[in-house]
């Protein structure tokens, strides 16, 4: 069965006592056993049961019952958003004295969870150019535990060979982590590309039009715990499904950054549609490249399936005709931009990626605001730089409000 109709036919776990179509909205906090050994036995996990909406609950658990069958993954766990789903990835993984190799072509966000909040728990990130497969072998010593990159990074629009980069990782006997956020499931197949941890915002395609924040953390069981310095012990007792435990048992419950019941069904209703509106994005952000590559007023267009793209070979390889439904475009200025931006009518001045709507924002203002301007250089985000993330309206009506912003520009 294809990706469709997986997600409308993956079974509850029980069936609803009413015969819902639909996996009903467990909106509850706690559930009530018939006595005190029932209840000892499900804490204990001796006997499967939801006893607390933080630690499982039945709608989350059928959101994440259809990742696992649409990815035939080992294991899937759903977060409170995109970050939480990183985080407790990482607070999982590595200890203080570990450290991660990665980009600094990240999300803004991302960047300063890897820069900041994790530096002060002793976890070290090496940025070297995930390009250049020279730079990332350099980069490996022996308290390296992973490799981690996206797909297609935000707002870099950077594509790494993904396939390249697991070779690199199964022979040092790392782990390869991949937010997928911008190329997920249905666009890129993390299993195939040797992807042993993948993460991603389930904000963005899946929430079927941001209608919801959260996350998502798939183990395809592929690594080797006993390599781990962190979970060696546990790979003992749980072999394959030592972080899945860790993370399930330990992690997630500590921290509590857990989806709730109303958020995973309509995150379970976005994925019904996922396919259809993925494709429509994915094929709009196409046409309208190739039209501005073509608009005397833009100065530079980066989209990895341009054949102008440096990356659309690799794009095409790994993720096929659709590569994604993120542009950027370089106007002269900052002050171009945002004439830009201000007299768009269609196209929404907001942040978010991957809604039914076509969102706009200046990255280096917003999402990377944080930063100096020294700084910003050294991330590669340009202040005359404008993300646009593409929806699934007419391909026509978005070039013609494009255009007509656009030409207010003297």
């Amino acid at each position: 069965m294809d990706f469709t109709t997986r997600v409308l036919n993956t079974p509850y776990n029980k069936s609803d006592i009413h015969g819902a179509l639909r996996m009903p909205v467990y909106d509850t906090a706690a559930f009530e056993y018939p006595d005190a050994e029932s209840l000892e036995a499900a804490f204990l996990n001796r006997k499967p049961g939801h006893v607390y909406s933080r630690l499982t609950n039945p709608t989350v658990e059928h959101l994440e019952n259809i990742i696992k069958e649409v990815t035939g993954a080992l294991g899937v766990i759903s977060f409170s958003s995109g970050m939480a789903a990183i985080s407790n990835t990482f607070f999982a993984l590595v200890q203080p004295g570990d450290n991660i190799i990665t980009t600094k072509h990240l999300f803004g966000n991302t960047y300063s969870l890897f820069h900041k909040t994790l530096k002060s728990f002793g976890i070290k990130f090496r940025f070297a150019d995930l390009t250049d497969l020279t730079s990332v072998k350099g980069a490996i010593d022996k308290h390296t535990r992973a490799i981690f990159l996206e797909t297609i990074t935000n707002p870099m629009l950077e594509v790494a060979d993904a396939g390249a980069l697991s070779e690199i990782a199964r022979e040092n006997k790392i782990l390869l982590i991949a937010d997928t956020t911008l190329t997920p499931l249905y666009l890129f197949d993390s299993k195939k590309h040797h992807v042993d941890i993948e993460i991603i915002s389930g904000t963005k395609y899946i929430s079927g039009g941001g209608t919801s924040t959260g996350g998502i953390v798939i183990d395809y069981g592929t690594y080797d715990w006993s390599h781990s310095e962190k979970l060696s012990n546990d790979a003992k007792k749980y072999g394959h499904f030592t972080f899945i435990a860790k993370l399930r048992k330990e992690v997630h419950r500590n921290l509590g950054a857990c989806l709730s019941p109303h958020n995973a069904y309509l995150q379970t209703l976005g994925l019904e549609t996922f396919a259809l509106r993925a494709e429509r994005s994915c094929a709009n952000s196409l046409e309208i490249a190739e039209w501005l590559e073509k608009h005397p007023k833009v100065g530079k267009v980066n989209y990895p399936g341009l054949k102008s793209s440096a990356y659309y070979n690799i794009s095409q390889k790994q993720f096929g005709k659709y590569a994604g439904a993120i542009i950027t475009l370089d106007l002269a200025s900052k002050e171009e931009c945002f004439l830009f931006l201000n007299n768009l009518k269609i196209i929404r001045r907001a942040t978010n990626l991957n809604d039914n709507k076509t969102l706009a924002l200046h990255p280096a203002s917003t999402i990377f605001c944080e930063y100096t301007p020294e700084e910003l250089v050294q991330l590669g985000v340009s202040e005359n730089t404008i993300r646009m993330a593409i929806g699934i309206e007419s391909a026509r009506d978005l070039i013609d409000d494009i255009n007509q912003a656009l030409n207010k520009i003297d």
